[in-house]
């Protein structure tokens, strides 16, 4: 069987018998073969580049006064951070690279800390932080925490992309600022310049109210009322008395709701003194993500999202699984799982995050905030995204939304 092969390969006028060929090529081609016995087999492992992510998550946090309806799924967050691993290790198994989630979570922000911290001794790998101002203070605070890389998913608060911005820190989430100018821009864009203002008393609502005032300021629009919501009465059965008398005032274009807590929000709509449209929590709504979202390839997203949780994918889960897509990015283009190497390329102009919305994500340089397009959506479907067209910027209009860079008082660079 071996003739034809001998004789092409044979040097002219050289006779081999055929015997001792058959036995010379048997063991040429055996050779890969006992070479390859020789290496261990835990060598094939050995070039694996693991990535260690966990998920920092404060439980307990949502209203016991709001509805079952709008109860927060406890899964919250962590299922899109789960759907971003198994994502990431779909496309690094091809680069040896493994993606592993840690799930760090407690009620008391204290103990929260406690297990922060000892993750923080035994690894270097990103945090994904999805907790309060005050623990997130507690966690920046640790020893280690300025040489690591945390992604903010959940926190909307300004102050941490406005004064109290921190290297090393990330953020996925957008700001209320963000939200707020995202509105702004389609109210503008509809000539709804008069707003009376509805906020609850939590910090959140207030947080949510300012940031409306800030985007009324910035665009000229005029705010002909605020009040602040005070009712602690099942409302199913009055709000058609008690919802006109609390919006009844100058006239006005559109009424906004701060409820960041789902308490009372859900009454405006079709209940206001004058025949207006509402927006704000409630209503039209700016959103990081939303269930009606399916273009730019989004429906994929969203079905593997429901198949893996049987519920839709909302504003924490996206935010977590752009945090995990992000850190997976840095990754593949730097080889590397060191925090420091993966913080400077995420700041870095290199950077660009495929996010099903249209454009390429960046971070912002100035604050460490992820420059995005803001959804706005009604209940059931995507009314339009902002920014909105004819609202500019010198480098991008994904920059007129939120603080840009002559509004920031930070520095972003690791020392």
């Amino acid at each position: 069987m071996f003739a034809p092969l001998i004789t092409t390969m044979a040097t002219p006028g050289l006779a081999i018998p055929l015997k001792a060929a058959s036995r010379y090529v048997m063991r040429f081609l055996a050779l890969p073969c006992l070479l390859s016995l020789l290496v261990p087999v835990s060598q094939s492992f050995a070039e694996d580049l693991p990535v260690n992510i966990a998920y920092v998550k404060q439980t307990g946090l949502t209203s016991s006064a709001s509805l079952a309806l709008f109860k927060t799924p406890e899964n919250n967050g962590v299922a899109g951070a789960l759907l971003g691993t198994d994502d990431s290790n779909t496309t690094g198994r091809f680069l040896k690279h493994r993606y592993a989630l840690t799930v760090l979570e407690d009620a008391n922000g204290e103990a929260l800390t406690g297990k922060v911290q000892a993750w923080l001794k035994a690894n270097s790998g990103p945090l994904i932080l999805d907790v309060p101002d005050s623990t997130l203070q507690a966690i920046l605070a640790l020893p280690g925490a300025d040489a690591g890389l945390m992604l903010n998913a959940t926190n909307k608060s300004d102050s941490w992309r406005q004064n109290q911005c921190r290297a090393g820190l990330l953020h996925t989430s957008p700001s209320y600022a963000m939200l707020g100018d995202a509105l702004g821009q389609f109210l503008m864009a509809k000539r709804w310049r008069e707003w009376f203002l509805v906020s609850g008393s939590g910090e959140g609502d207030k947080a949510m109210a300012q940031a409306f005032e800030r985007a009324s300021k910035r665009f000229g629009t005029k705010i002909t009322g605020h009040k602040t919501w005070t009712f602690d009465t099942d409302l199913r059965r009055t709000s058609q008395q008690e919802v006109p008398a609390l919006t009844q005032g100058e006239d006005y274009d559109v009424v906004l709701v701060a409820d960041t807590q789902n308490l009372f929000g859900f009454y405006l709509p079709y209940n206001t003194w004058l025949p207006r449209p509402v927006a704000g929590t409630h209503g039209l709504k700016a959103a990081s993500w939303h269930r009606s979202i399916e273009q730019w390839g989004a429906i994929q997203l969203q079905n593997r999202f429901f198949e893996a949780n049987q519920r839709p994918m909302n504003d924490d889960d996206f935010n977590a699984w752009l945090a995990v897509r992000a850190v997976a990015e840095a990754v593949t283009r730097t080889k590397s799982n060191n925090s420091a190497t993966l913080y400077q390329y995420l700041m870095s102009d290199k950077f660009e995050l495929a996010a099903f919305k249209g454009r390429k994500l960046t971070f912002r340089q100035w604050n460490g905030q992820l420059r995005q397009p803001i959804p706005l959506v009604q209940p059931e479907s995507l009314v339009s995204q902002s920014p909105q067209e004819g609202f500019l910027h010198p480098v991008t209009d994904l920059d007129t939304l939120g603080y840009d860079k002559p509004e920031v008082r930070c520095s972003m660079v690791k020392e």
